[in-house]
């Protein structure tokens, strides 16, 4: 912006304008002054030659002896410097023509004053006196017009320097004090963070106008850069406010599946604390082995997802819902970081605890197959000694031999089922595929037709656990080969309202009288043992054709299994 109006310059020219009127006044008074310093000289002078006019009227008549002489007095009178100064340009006209004729007629009236002429100096001499008064009141008139004229001018300039003086204060005020005191206002609200200061006079083309045009885009900086810094801080605090609520869920989470061994319970609790702190709709884990979730989904909201990955191993899913601001993404990475971990540890474990169980029950095979089996062994080649050393003659002995091999036999085929029993294998924790693997070789010794269908869920199982279902199920699937002659066995796995287990195995075979066993077989106690190990409980019931054999029994037993 450009000063059109320096206030500066208007004020050094209202300065100067006062300086200079009061030059002005003054020396004009000076000059009057000085110039009237012979005016009463004057007057008197003039006065005095009507005096000596009338002196030379006297002598004239009656002193003869001084009229010379008086006559050179008046000439030089008449010739004073005094009346002399009455002849400049700058002297009333009337008073210089006066002035001028008096000199003019004086050589004229002194023709007069020679002897024999008296009484002509008498007749004119009331005339020249007359002129004498008319100048001396002339000069009385133009020492008076002196003093009127410095009185006005000292009036003029007194008036003219107020009125400048108020004018150069009203100046002052309206583009100096008021700007100054808006400017001062205007500090101190921006000292107090306030930059809604009332609005400087920037249209002023002065200085001032400059400075308040300056300070306001000085202000609007100041205020944008304030409110960026306002903002900047905001947004560290939301920032160190989200890291600090995700640090602490995190730990939180991390306290929660370090308080006591991995189980569903400890994820299914952890996702309704992850759920419940970020005020999630749903939240859930998802994947091949297992199933946990916290909420209920709504259909109209969209997932977001999240890969559950240990190293290059893919685990499953962490998949969410919200109605508000989704959760910060580090949060539900380093979340999803966690479980997969977590994931993989308890799979590991869960694998660990299996292979445990399973070296056990080699061992224990092993032992039968060294010991009871190879007594089994050796009676049935004793009874084959024998039988070859009893004659025919002996029917009643054939038969008690016969009897004797046929529970060897069958003692035999059971130990061997015992033998397969305890060998069986659970891969990679997962029963589906130990199901499967459990009813292959039942398929190849079988005509019947054997179907599996589960739902996710089987892998939540520990390892005990899953080896009393594995057991369970395949002696069902033994009873419906052997003694009920099954065409058509199906094997269904279903969870109800997520925290019970349901295990069916239906054939359709000839049927079971009772559930009561003949003497010499254990395998529905053995499945009864095995139902109230996990807690749950063993129906079998008969159908119009064939059988139900029902398990339930909870995610997790009210007691240690055994």
């Amino acid at each position: 912006m450009i000063v059109k109006r320096p206030v500066t310059r208007t004020m050094a020219r209202a300065l100067s304008v006062v300086v200079l009127l009061s030059l002005l006044t003054t020396g004009l008074a000076l000059l009057t002054l000085s110039s009237s310093l012979r005016d009463a000289e004057a007057v008197n002078v003039a006065g005095s030659l009507r005096m000596q006019i009338y002196r030379l009227a006297w002598d004239s008549t009656r002193d003869p002896q001084q009229l010379a002489q008086h006559m050179q007095d008046y000439q030089q009178t008449l010739e004073s410097p005094a009346l002399r100064h009455l002849e400049h340009f700058w002297v009333p006209a009337e008073v210089t023509s006066r002035y001028r004729y008096l000199r003019d007629s004086w050589p004229r009236l002194q023709q007069t004053l020679q002897p024999g002429h008296a009484q002509v100096y008498q007749q004119r001499v009331a005339s020249y006196v007359s002129e004498i008064d008319r100048f001396v009141l002339a000069v009385q008139h133009y020492a008076e017009l002196k003093m009127h004229l410095v009185a006005a001018s000292s009036l003029f300039g007194l008036l003219a320097i107020v009125a400048l003086a108020l004018w150069t204060i009203r100046f002052i005020r309206r583009n100096v004090v008021r700007p100054l005191d808006a400017l001062v206002t205007a500090s101190q609200y921006i000292e107090q963070a306030n930059f809604n200061f009332p609005a400087l006079p920037v249209a002023q083309p002065t200085e001032l106008g400059v400075l308040a045009q300056a300070f306001t885009t000085m202000a609007e900086r100041l205020h944008s850069h304030y409110r960026l810094l306002e903002l900047a801080v905001r947004n560290k605090t939301e920032d160190l406010t989200q890291a600090n609520r995700t640090l602490s869920l995190l730990y939180e989470s991390s306290q929660v599946l370090t308080s006591s061994p991995l189980n569903p319970e400890l994820f299914q609790g952890l996702l309704r604390l992850v759920q419940r702190r970020e005020a999630l709709v749903v939240l859930k884990i998802v994947s091949d082995e297992m199933s946990f979730q916290a909420g209920v989904a709504e259909e109209t909201l969209s997932w977001q997802r999240l890969p559950l990955q240990q190293e290059d191993q893919r685990l499953g899913e962490l998949c969410w819902q919200t109605r508000r601001m989704p959760p910060a993404d580090e949060l539900m990475q380093s979340l999803a970081n966690m479980l997969a971990r977590a994931v993989w540890i308890w799979q590991t474990q869960k694998q660990y605890q299996q292979m445990m169980l399973i070296e056990e029950r080699a061992t224990i095979a092993r032992e039968l197959h060294d010991s009871l089996a190879q007594s089994l062994s050796f009676l049935r080649i004793q009874l084959t000694l024998l039988r070859r050393n009893v004659d025919d003659s002996q029917p009643q002995a054939q038969a008690i031999i016969a009897d004797f091999d046929r529970a060897l036999a069958e003692a035999y085929q059971q130990l061997r089922e015992l033998l397969t029993t305890f060998r069986l294998t659970i891969e990679q924790a997962d029963l589906a595929q130990a199901m499967q693997a459990m009813i292959a070789p039942l398929q190849e010794q079988s005509q019947a037709v054997i179907t599996f269908d589960y739902q996710p869920g089987l892998q939540t199982l520990d390892a005990q656990q899953q080896v009393h279902v594995l057991q369970i199920a395949r002696e069902a699937l033994l009873n419906a080969i052997r003694h009920a002659q099954a065409q058509q066995i199906q094997i269904c796995y279903q969870r109800v309202a997520d925290e019970e287990h349901v295990l069916t195995i239906d054939d359709d075979g000839c049927g079971i009288r009772s559930v009561e066993e003949p003497p010499g077989h254990y395998g529905l106690t053995i499945m009864a043992e095995r139902a109230a190990r996990l807690s749950g409980t063993l129906m079998i019931t008969p159908q119009t054709q064939g059988t139900r054999v029902t398990l339930r029994f909870p995610a997790r037993p009210a007691h240690r299994l055994a």
